[in-house]
Protein backbone atom coordinates (compact mmCIF):
# COMPACT_ATOMS: atom_id res chain seq x y z
CA UNK A 1 0.00 0.00 0.00
CA UNK A 2 2.69 2.29 0.73
CA UNK A 3 1.46 3.30 3.41
CA UNK A 4 2.63 3.67 7.28
CA UNK A 5 -1.11 3.34 8.03
CA UNK A 6 -4.82 2.65 6.17
CA UNK A 7 -8.55 1.71 6.76
CA UNK A 8 -9.12 -1.39 7.08
CA UNK A 9 -13.18 -1.79 7.07
CA UNK A 10 -13.64 0.13 3.55
CA UNK A 11 -13.85 -1.81 -0.05
CA UNK A 12 -10.81 -2.35 -1.76
CA UNK A 13 -10.42 0.39 -4.69
CA UNK A 14 -7.65 0.94 -7.08
CA UNK A 15 -5.07 2.68 -5.97
CA UNK A 16 -5.03 6.21 -7.73
CA UNK A 17 -1.76 6.57 -9.58
CA UNK A 18 0.57 9.14 -7.65
CA UNK A 19 4.40 8.89 -7.50
CA UNK A 20 6.42 6.81 -5.88
CA UNK A 21 8.11 7.98 -2.26
CA UNK A 22 11.46 7.68 -3.82
CA UNK A 23 10.35 10.22 -6.03
CA UNK A 24 8.15 12.41 -3.56
CA UNK A 25 11.18 12.53 -1.57
CA UNK A 26 13.64 13.69 -4.27
CA UNK A 27 11.43 16.19 -5.70
CA UNK A 28 10.73 17.41 -2.11
CA UNK A 29 14.89 17.97 -1.46
CA UNK A 30 14.97 19.24 -5.01
CA UNK A 31 12.59 22.06 -4.14
CA UNK A 32 14.14 22.71 -0.81
CA UNK A 33 16.91 25.65 -0.30
CA UNK A 34 17.44 25.14 3.51
CA UNK A 35 17.68 21.74 6.09
CA UNK A 36 18.16 20.98 9.30
CA UNK A 37 21.07 19.22 10.22
CA UNK A 38 21.68 16.85 13.22
CA UNK A 39 25.44 16.27 13.87
CA UNK A 40 26.49 14.05 17.06
CA UNK A 41 28.07 16.42 19.19
CA UNK A 42 31.84 16.20 20.54
CA UNK A 43 31.41 18.21 23.16
CA UNK A 44 28.48 16.22 25.09
CA UNK A 45 29.43 12.54 22.82
CA UNK A 46 26.27 11.18 21.55
CA UNK A 47 23.90 13.70 22.23
CA UNK A 48 22.23 15.27 18.41
CA UNK A 49 23.18 19.01 17.35
CA UNK A 50 20.88 20.38 15.21
CA UNK A 51 22.04 23.06 12.66
CA UNK A 52 20.08 25.47 9.91
CA UNK A 53 21.85 24.19 7.03
CA UNK A 54 21.72 25.78 3.57
CA UNK A 55 22.26 22.80 0.57
CA UNK A 56 22.66 22.44 -2.66
CA UNK A 57 22.68 19.02 -5.02
CA UNK A 58 24.80 17.03 -6.74
CA UNK A 59 23.59 15.45 -9.67
CA UNK A 60 22.71 12.46 -8.05
CA UNK A 61 20.38 14.42 -5.77
CA UNK A 62 23.03 14.20 -2.61
CA UNK A 63 23.22 17.40 0.05
CA UNK A 64 26.07 19.41 -1.12
CA UNK A 65 27.32 22.04 2.24
CA UNK A 66 29.52 24.78 2.25
CA UNK A 67 30.86 24.77 6.03
CA UNK A 68 33.07 26.64 8.24
CA UNK A 69 35.70 25.06 10.10
CA UNK A 70 34.70 27.80 12.74
CA UNK A 71 31.48 26.21 12.70
CA UNK A 72 30.27 23.50 15.16
CA UNK A 73 28.37 20.94 13.05
CA UNK A 74 31.79 20.98 10.99
CA UNK A 75 33.74 20.45 14.06
CA UNK A 76 31.20 17.66 15.12
CA UNK A 77 31.54 16.00 11.50
CA UNK A 78 35.54 16.18 11.83
CA UNK A 79 35.20 13.28 14.54
CA UNK A 80 31.90 11.69 13.53
CA UNK A 81 30.73 12.37 9.65
CA UNK A 82 27.44 10.56 10.32
CA UNK A 83 24.54 13.09 10.10
CA UNK A 84 21.08 13.40 8.88
CA UNK A 85 19.60 16.14 7.15
CA UNK A 86 15.55 17.25 7.61
CA UNK A 87 14.03 19.43 4.76
CA UNK A 88 10.25 20.57 5.09
CA UNK A 89 7.87 21.04 2.29
CA UNK A 90 8.44 24.73 1.20
CA UNK A 91 5.73 27.55 1.95
CA UNK A 92 3.77 25.37 3.76
CA UNK A 93 1.31 27.08 5.86
CA UNK A 94 -0.89 25.07 7.74
CA UNK A 95 -1.12 22.26 9.64
CA UNK A 96 2.95 20.94 10.09
CA UNK A 97 2.11 17.65 10.82
CA UNK A 98 0.00 17.06 7.21
CA UNK A 99 3.15 18.49 5.13
CA UNK A 100 5.80 16.75 3.45
CA UNK A 101 9.46 16.47 5.07
CA UNK A 102 12.32 13.80 4.87
CA UNK A 103 14.96 12.54 6.56
CA UNK A 104 18.11 12.03 4.84
CA UNK A 105 20.53 9.97 6.75
CA UNK A 106 24.24 9.13 5.72
CA UNK A 107 27.94 10.71 6.48
CA UNK A 108 29.19 13.91 5.34
CA UNK A 109 32.72 13.83 4.11
CA UNK A 110 34.87 17.07 2.76
CA UNK A 111 34.87 16.60 -1.41
CA UNK A 112 37.86 16.34 -3.21
CA UNK A 113 39.46 19.15 -5.57
CA UNK A 114 38.18 17.97 -8.29
CA UNK A 115 34.22 17.18 -6.69
CA UNK A 116 34.71 20.73 -4.77
CA UNK A 117 34.83 22.71 -8.08
CA UNK A 118 31.93 20.96 -9.55
CA UNK A 119 29.85 21.75 -6.31
CA UNK A 120 30.75 25.59 -5.82
CA UNK A 121 28.95 25.81 -9.48
CA UNK A 122 26.02 23.92 -8.37
CA UNK A 123 26.30 25.92 -4.53
CA UNK A 124 26.29 29.10 -5.75
CA UNK A 125 24.03 28.35 -8.30
CA UNK A 126 21.26 28.26 -5.41
CA UNK A 127 22.96 30.57 -3.09
CA UNK A 128 24.47 33.17 -5.05
CA UNK A 129 24.81 35.46 -1.85
CA UNK A 130 28.07 32.28 -0.72
CA UNK A 131 29.87 33.62 -2.80
CA UNK A 132 31.54 36.66 -0.38
CA UNK A 133 32.82 33.45 1.35
CA UNK A 134 33.03 30.50 -0.77
CA UNK A 135 36.94 30.95 -1.39
CA UNK A 136 37.70 32.50 2.37
CA UNK A 137 40.04 29.58 3.39
CA UNK A 138 38.28 28.45 6.72
CA UNK A 139 35.21 26.98 4.71
CA UNK A 140 34.98 23.70 2.27
CA UNK A 141 32.42 22.02 0.93
CA UNK A 142 31.10 18.83 2.41
CA UNK A 143 28.70 16.29 0.58
CA UNK A 144 26.10 13.71 1.99
CA UNK A 145 26.61 10.53 1.32
CA UNK A 146 23.40 9.00 1.68
CA UNK A 147 22.64 5.89 3.81
CA UNK A 148 18.83 6.14 4.10
CA UNK A 149 15.95 7.99 3.63
CA UNK A 150 12.81 8.19 5.55
CA UNK A 151 9.77 10.34 3.93
CA UNK A 152 6.48 11.56 5.53
CA UNK A 153 3.64 12.96 3.10
CA UNK A 154 1.14 13.81 5.50
CA UNK A 155 -0.99 12.22 8.15
CA UNK A 156 -0.80 8.20 7.69
CA UNK A 157 1.85 8.62 4.44
CA UNK A 158 5.29 7.51 5.62
CA UNK A 159 7.96 5.01 4.58
CA UNK A 160 11.84 4.11 4.81
CA UNK A 161 13.07 4.24 0.95
CA UNK A 162 16.05 3.10 0.11
CA UNK A 163 19.41 5.35 -1.02
CA UNK A 164 19.50 2.89 -4.51
CA UNK A 165 15.53 3.71 -4.88
CA UNK A 166 16.16 8.13 -3.95
CA UNK A 167 19.09 8.12 -6.05
CA UNK A 168 17.65 6.20 -9.53
CA UNK A 169 14.38 8.53 -9.04
CA UNK A 170 14.36 11.92 -10.30
CA UNK A 171 12.17 14.70 -9.38
CA UNK A 172 8.61 15.69 -11.00
CA UNK A 173 8.84 17.35 -14.15
CA UNK A 174 6.21 20.14 -12.73
CA UNK A 175 8.47 20.76 -9.49
CA UNK A 176 9.29 24.13 -10.73
CA UNK A 177 5.82 25.00 -11.95
CA UNK A 178 3.25 23.32 -9.25
CA UNK A 179 3.68 27.03 -7.03
CA UNK A 180 2.19 28.92 -9.73
CA UNK A 181 -0.01 26.17 -11.32
CA UNK A 182 -1.63 25.89 -7.58
CA UNK A 183 -1.63 29.44 -7.29
CA UNK A 184 -3.58 29.90 -10.51
CA UNK A 185 -5.89 27.47 -9.76
CA UNK A 186 -6.91 28.23 -6.60
CA UNK A 187 -6.96 32.18 -7.02
CA UNK A 188 -8.78 31.98 -10.41
CA UNK A 189 -10.79 28.78 -10.71
CA UNK A 190 -12.25 28.08 -7.24
CA UNK A 191 -15.63 26.71 -8.95
CA UNK A 192 -13.63 24.40 -10.79
CA UNK A 193 -11.89 22.58 -7.93
CA UNK A 194 -15.54 22.28 -6.68
CA UNK A 195 -16.33 20.90 -9.79
CA UNK A 196 -13.77 18.38 -9.70
CA UNK A 197 -14.13 17.20 -6.17
CA UNK A 198 -17.58 17.18 -6.28
CA UNK A 199 -17.70 15.09 -10.17
CA UNK A 200 -14.61 13.28 -10.09
CA UNK A 201 -13.90 12.34 -6.10
CA UNK A 202 -17.17 12.30 -5.35
CA UNK A 203 -17.47 14.72 -2.38
CA UNK A 204 -19.71 17.54 -1.91
CA UNK A 205 -18.08 20.17 -0.46
CA UNK A 206 -18.23 24.21 0.45
CA UNK A 207 -14.72 24.89 -0.55
CA UNK A 208 -12.16 23.24 -2.43
CA UNK A 209 -8.55 24.10 -2.46
CA UNK A 210 -5.80 22.45 -4.84
CA UNK A 211 -2.21 21.81 -2.13
CA UNK A 212 -0.14 19.94 -4.56
CA UNK A 213 -0.08 18.62 -8.25
CA UNK A 214 2.45 16.76 -10.23
CA UNK A 215 2.85 14.86 -13.08
CA UNK A 216 0.74 11.94 -12.47
CA UNK A 217 -2.32 14.23 -10.60
CA UNK A 218 -3.29 16.91 -8.07
CA UNK A 219 -4.91 16.96 -4.42
CA UNK A 220 -7.31 18.70 -2.90
CA UNK A 221 -8.08 20.12 0.56
CA UNK A 222 -11.91 19.76 0.98
CA UNK A 223 -14.35 21.39 3.16
CA UNK A 224 -17.83 20.99 4.18
CA UNK A 225 -18.77 22.70 7.18
CA UNK A 226 -16.58 22.44 9.87
CA UNK A 227 -15.28 18.77 8.44
CA UNK A 228 -12.15 18.65 6.35
CA UNK A 229 -10.89 15.89 4.19
CA UNK A 230 -8.70 15.38 1.11
CA UNK A 231 -8.96 13.99 -2.28
CA UNK A 232 -6.68 12.94 -4.72
CA UNK A 233 -7.74 12.89 -8.76
CA UNK A 234 -5.60 11.49 -11.11
CA UNK A 235 -4.99 13.25 -14.80
CA UNK A 236 -6.22 11.13 -17.48
CA UNK A 237 -2.70 10.50 -18.71
CA UNK A 238 1.16 11.83 -17.52
CA UNK A 239 1.48 15.63 -18.34
CA UNK A 240 5.94 16.89 -18.13
CA UNK A 241 4.87 20.15 -18.64
CA UNK A 242 3.08 23.60 -17.66
CA UNK A 243 1.07 23.95 -21.11
CA UNK A 244 0.39 20.03 -20.84
CA UNK A 245 -0.97 20.38 -17.19
CA UNK A 246 -2.99 23.31 -18.97
CA UNK A 247 -4.83 21.48 -21.35
CA UNK A 248 -5.65 18.70 -19.23
CA UNK A 249 -7.07 20.26 -16.23
CA UNK A 250 -9.28 22.17 -19.35
CA UNK A 251 -10.18 18.67 -20.84
CA UNK A 252 -10.99 17.39 -17.39
CA UNK A 253 -13.07 20.41 -16.06
CA UNK A 254 -15.08 19.76 -19.40
CA UNK A 255 -15.52 16.70 -19.23
CA UNK A 256 -17.03 16.96 -15.59
CA UNK A 257 -19.87 19.50 -16.19
CA UNK A 258 -20.80 17.60 -18.99
CA UNK A 259 -21.05 14.63 -16.54
CA UNK A 260 -23.47 16.67 -14.60
CA UNK A 261 -25.26 18.92 -17.49
CA UNK A 262 -29.18 17.99 -17.90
Amino acid sequence: MNRHAYPTDVPETPPVPEPTYAERARTLVYLGRTGTLSTLSRKHPGQPFGSVMPYSLDAGGRPLFLISTMAMHTQNLQADPRASLLVTQPGWTSDPLAAARVTLMGEARPLTQADAALARQAYLARHSNAAYWVDFEDFAFYRLEIADIYFVGGFAAMDWVSADEYLAARHDPLADAAAGIIEHMNHDHADALITFARVLAGTESDEAVMISVDRLGFKLRLKSGPRLSGARIPFPREVTTTEQCRAVLIEMLRDARQRVSP
